[in-house]
């Protein structure tokens, strides 16, 4: 952990910062859901891990309560709590709700608090006096109850590691969703990251205690790993959970921009009450589900002058080369665009209404007729040739 490379501590921090606001909200909405609560404690574990650790922070906290080398059963603890909100989760996901599985997650709970406070006793017990920034755990390797300290945080560390990755990697073949299976990749990612975190720690320890120098395994080569495993931890839990949400409400925005050439033209047929700005404020899947409602409202209003013949040959003279669905599309919005020239000059219901009108066709191709509805050419060009068509007939008649 050096001052050199300060954007090493802000980033992670600040992504997990980001995260945990952006959670908040779910937090308040779903506060009685386990698996956001523990969501919203593994973020704030992570982010108190990284802000506390930062060298910046540990010197002031040295400096604030007047004890030398506080930060570190602050930073080991919320790191220990760290991984147990972790285990815990993994055990959510992979099984089924059961004794069984309650018990074991309050043992987990239970060790992993015996060793919170096991960190401030050994720390308590050891003689510190000399506050070190960057290099406390090789400084104090050999020091009766700081050592014990140190192998006691990176003990629970490096277990919590082994047994998450263990346990994510038997459930991964198993694993269908895409969301989930994504999010298992950045935890086993995460927790790989942790390992080496732990290897250089304990290889730097071990070299002290022989009489070696590699302190910078400690103080240089572990902290990224430290960094990175935070928030690929955090980013594992969230993405499954933020994922669907993120991809339906990004299908919503798609589906209701797609829905506006068709709204644009027939909103006339039914005047809004709402004024635009209410319209605004309203949740994206409200304003999307209203949009279609008031589309098909106009549809059927519209209904008596569908023309079911003009449907059908709009459809045959449809170009080549378009997929079923588009050929709908564009033979709906030429009966579409025929039905409005239709009703805003008041013309009467055509004859043809006796028959079935395409009402139901059009009502199921809704996002087909909007997207065709952005070649008005090439709409008035088949009315052309439609109307073209029936003069022919009519004088063959």
């Amino acid at each position: 952990m050096t001052e050199q490379f300060p954007l090493s501590y802000a980033v992670p921090t600040a992504l997990l910062l980001i995260a945990l606001v952006l959670k908040f909200p779910t937090l308040v909405r779903a506060w009685r859901d386990p698996d956001v609560r523990a969501t919203t404690l593994l973020l704030s574990f992570a982010t108190v891990v990284l802000v506390v650790i930062t060298p910046v922070n540990i010197a002031r906290l040295n400096e604030l309560t007047g004890v030398p080398n506080i930060a570190s059963p602050w930073a080991y603890s919320f790191l220990t709590a760290f991984c147990a909100t972790g285990l815990t989760m993994i055990m959510r996901w992979r099984e089924e709700p059961s004794p069984r599985r309650r018990r074991r997650m309050r043992r987990v709970y239970w060790i992993y608090a015996g060793i919170v406070v096991a960190l401030w006793v050994t720390f308590l017990l050891a003689d510190v006096p000399e506050p070190r920034i960057y290099d406390l755990d090789t400084y104090y390797a050999g020091t009766p109850w700081m050592r014990e300290h140190i192998l006691l945080y990176l003990s629970a560390h490096m277990v919590s590691s082994l047994v998450a990755t263990s346990m994510l990697w038997k459930w991964f073949p198993r694993i269908e969703n895409r969301w989930l299976k994504s999010g298992v990749v950045c935890l086993q990612a995460g927790f790989a990251s942790g390992l080496v975190f732990d290897a250089a720690k304990l290889t730097a320890l071990t070299a002290r205690w022989s009489g070696h120098d590699w302190d910078v395994l400690s103080t240089r080569a572990a902290p990224p790993f430290a960094l990175l495993e935070a928030v690929l931890v955090a980013v594992g839990f969230i993405v499954p959970q933020v994922g669907p949400s993120l991809q339906n409400r990004i299908h919503e925005r798609r589906e209701y921009r797609q829905l506006r050439p068709l709204w644009s033209a027939v909103r006339d047929v039914v005047p809004s009450t709402l004024s635009p700005r209410s319209v605004r404020r309203m949740p994206l899947g409200l304003r999307l589900v209203q949009r279609q409602q008031r589309i098909h409202d106009a549809l059927r209003i519209l209904a008596p002058h569908l023309d079911r013949d003009l449907y059908r040959r709009a459809r045959r003279l449809a170009p080549e080369g378009l997929g079923e669905d588009e050929a709908r599309g564009l033979a709906g919005a030429v009966t579409v665009r025929a039905a409005l020239d239709a009703h805003r000059g008041d013309e009467p219901a055509r004859a043809s209404l006796g028959r079935r009108e395409p009402g139901a066709d059009l009502s199921d191709h809704i996002d087909a007729i909007s997207q065709a509805l952005r070649h008005p050419h090439l709409i008035d060009s088949i009315r052309q040739r439609v109307t073209t068509t029936e003069s022919v007939d009519t004088d063959v008649s």
